[in-house]
């Protein structure tokens, strides 16, 4: 870091596996205002085939490049005010990029209350501490005495001198930075009960760390969040610390020079130093780093559980009756066109206290053949097995699948304004019904409505720094909805405003514009919407499909800007462009080095290839049906031992969460994912994965299971 840096070397410094000449171009890019999803699909010959991954990484470098260089001018601007910049000062803050090491050199200059050193020194005592650092005295006694007056004694002397030593050493560079090094390497995180709260309920669930210790950066993600929340919520003290006699003899080597009276005076001064000044700087500095890689942890599962719930298999464009089950007040039924649009609603009591499964098997059928329905969905909340077991036993005059749906999130959703807005003659129990039923048909569309910390995947996601997980989520969602595309004659305002340069604003300015003017019957009729000029329309049109539209190549991923290509290659072939598509005889005689120029390069016509083979492909697999263990009801009938299908309904850092058709799921701890270690658990499940467990541990008391994966 001894130099001026670029952004380019310093983001290629965060990211040395990205070369130099893709960051340039990415930047490029960037700069001239294109959307990582369409740089990552159709700018990859500039970008060597960069991931939108990588792309992010580079974004959020230059990012990080220009907050450095806006947090430096700030220090010089202030020590400048100060009148204490140095032509040396001024170089050294320029040529460090690391922002610790800033703060380091800016400390002593940094406005802040009055210390005990700012006392010292107004009372003059600040040329006794000179000497006595320079440690060229040998009468400490002596040199003391020309500073006492009627004032201040003998004793408050070298102890004026001794707080302006001891801030010193608290600011010197070097000892700050392989503080931080030991730290780093053997800091210990210690968690103890506070006496007053160890018999209060809601402090058992973190009895673990009554009584804890630790080296900080081996402990787990989940295990620091854990910790933190604990002391939050006033169960336990933390402390994070290292050897104090290694950290004082390392301090003691960098600064005692002398012997005598000097080098027991510095010792004192040294010891008052680290215990008072150093020790719980970097020691808090050292329990953020450790929380901040947490979160990185933490949000990293939070995404990946979030993508493969959006990715989850899609029912498609099928007539859905939905369930929302419940007890006392009756399951809330609706009955959904191919759209998702609602067509009936009703309400039925099939269970205790009413019981009334006659008419409720009556109604059911009735709406089964007056609404044509093709596949029925039933929400995975209370209730759920006993309505799912009630349909199964109804004889319908037709074969009907029917699929059990996550409600995670669907109450956020009925209780949204985007819900109120869709439905605003609705209570929230259709609009929830609503819900489950469209997230059978496309659980894209429908979770991109709800705040994904509302779904429930992950671990301590309310504890993670918000802003950074907001924004992942948000880049996740959009990296999603951009890999499947979205359909632009039937998508809302919410999933049209992840798409690749539309925003929500725009996303509202087509919806309008449809409603006025009808379908779009071809991509280009985009640019006749308000506001959407020809920018946001290169960065969002390839993104969105047109069904039975007047251009085939509509309904696919082929950018327009690539029709043109299209029409040569099938004039060189002596057929239409229009047959081309989905024909792999005639697209395997293609030449693609006939095509290319200064602007398309192979890699993207190896792309544009591979999707006029399969225009439109989902990149999603079909939904399946799944059944639990029908014998299974309740938490009591749970017996070690017992083999019982699963799906994964949640991932962390320590393991998956099954569910297994009861209310109370069960854990498969990392330990049991299977033979040999597990570094990441989805390198062994994913999200919704119908698996086999077997029952290894059953804890009434705290109504848990625990699970081996077969």
């Amino acid at each position: 870091y001894n130099f001026m840096m670029t952004n380019i070397q310093y983001i290629q410094n965060q990211n040395n596996k990205i070369d130099s000449q893709q960051i340039e171009n990415t930047l490029q890019l960037l700069a001239d205002g294109c959307t990582i999803p369409f740089i990552a699909r159709y700018r990859k010959d500039k970008t060597k085939n960069l991931d939108e991954i990588a792309i992010e990484q580079i974004a959020k470098g230059q990012t990080e490049y220009e907050n450095i260089l806006k947090r430096k001018e700030t220090i010089l601007n202030a020590i400048d005010e100060q009148k204490k910049l140095t032509e040396e000062l001024k170089v050294k803050i320029e040529n460090c990029f690391v922002i610790s090491e800033l703060e380091d050199i800016y400390l002593p200059y940094k406005k802040r209350k009055k210390t005990r050193a700012d006392v010292a020194k107004e009372k003059g005592l600040e040329p006794l501490a000179k000497m006595i650092m320079a440690q060229k005295i040998n009468d400490l006694e002596a040199v003391t005495s020309k500073y006492i007056t009627a004032n201040i004694s003998e004793e408050e002397a070298l102890q004026g001198a001794s707080d302006i030593i001891a801030e010193w050493i608290s600011e010197n560079i070097f000892v700050r930075k392989t503080l931080r090094r030991l730290y780093k390497h053997k800091a210990s995180i210690i968690s103890k009960i506070v006496k007053s709260k160890a018999e209060e309920e809601e402090a058992q669930k973190f009895s673990m760390y009554f009584d804890w210790e630790e080296n900080l950066f081996k402990s787990p993600s989940h295990r620091i969040l854990a910790m933190l929340r604990a002391e939050k919520e006033g169960f336990v003290k933390l402390k994070v610390e290292i050897d104090t006699d290694e950290a004082l003899s390392f301090i003691e080597k960098t600064i005692i020079k002398g012997k005598g009276d000097i080098h027991d005076y510095l010792k004192d001064v040294i010891s008052d130093s680290y215990k008072r000044l150093l020790a719980p700087s970097i020691a808090n500095e050292t329990l953020q780093e450790a929380k901040e890689q947490a979160d990185s942890k933490a949000i990293q599962i939070f995404s990946e559980n979030l993508k493969q719930l959006l990715l989850a298999s899609p029912l498609g464009e099928k007539r859905i009756l939905a369930i929302d089950p419940g007890f006392k007040t009756g399951c809330k039924v609706v009955c959904l066109d191919e759209k998702g649009d609602l067509l009936y609603n009703e309400t039925i009591f099939p269970h205790p206290p009413q019981k009334d499964a006659t008419m409720a098997i009556k109604k059911l059928k009735s709406m089964v053949n007056s609404y044509k329905i093709e596949a029925i969905a039933i929400g995975n909340g209370t209730a759920s097995r006993e309505t799912e077991e009630l349909v199964k036993r109804i004889t319908f005059d037709r074969a009907l699948q029917v699929f059990v749906v996550s409600e995670a999130g669907a109450s956020v959703y009925s209780a949204s304004k985007i819900a109120r807005d869709e439905f605003p003659d609705y209570d929230v129990t259709v609009r929830g019904a609503v819900s489950i039923g469209r997230r059978l048909s496309d659980p894209l569309a429908e979770l991109v409505k709800i705040d994904p910390k509302a779904i429930g995947v992950g671990q301590y996601q309310h504890d993670v720094n918000q802003t950074k997980l907001k924004e992942e989520l948000d880049f996740v969602v959009s990296r999603c909805v951009n890999s499947v595309g979205v359909n632009l004659n039937t998508a809302g305002k919410s999933l049209l405003s992840y798409v690749s340069g539309i925003g929500e604003k725009m996303a509202e300015n087509i919806v309008k514009y449809r409603s006025e003017n009808g379908a779009f019957t071809q991509r280009e009729d985009l640019l006749q919407v308000p506001r959407l000029g020809e920018k946001a329309y290169q960065q969002a049109v390839a993104f969105l499909r047109i069904h039975n539209g007047n251009n085939p190549l509509d309904n696919s991923a082929v950018h327009p800007e690539a029709y043109p290509i299209i029409r040569k290659m099938g004039n060189d072939l002596g057929i239409p462009s229009q047959k081309l598509i989905g024909n792999k005889e005639m697209i395997s005689k293609i030449n693609i080095e006939n095509y290319t120029n200064e602007n398309v390069g192979i890699i993207y016509l190896k792309d544009l290839l591979k999707e006029l083979e399969k225009p439109g492909l989902d990149p999603r697999k079909s939904a399946k049906v799944f059944e639990f263990d029908p014998n299974l009801k309740s938490f009591q009938d749970v017996k070690i031992g017992m083999e019982l299908p699963g799906i994964v309904n949640n991932i962390t850092a320590f393991g998956c969460f099954v569910d297994i058709g009861i209310k109370e799921s069960g854990l498969i701890h990392i330990s049991q994912l299977k033979n040999g270690y597990v570094a990441d658990v989805n390198d062994v499940v994913k999200m919704h994965q119908h698996i086999t467990v077997k029952v290894v541990d059953v804890d009434e008391a705290r109504r848990r299971i625990g699970l081996s994966l077969l």
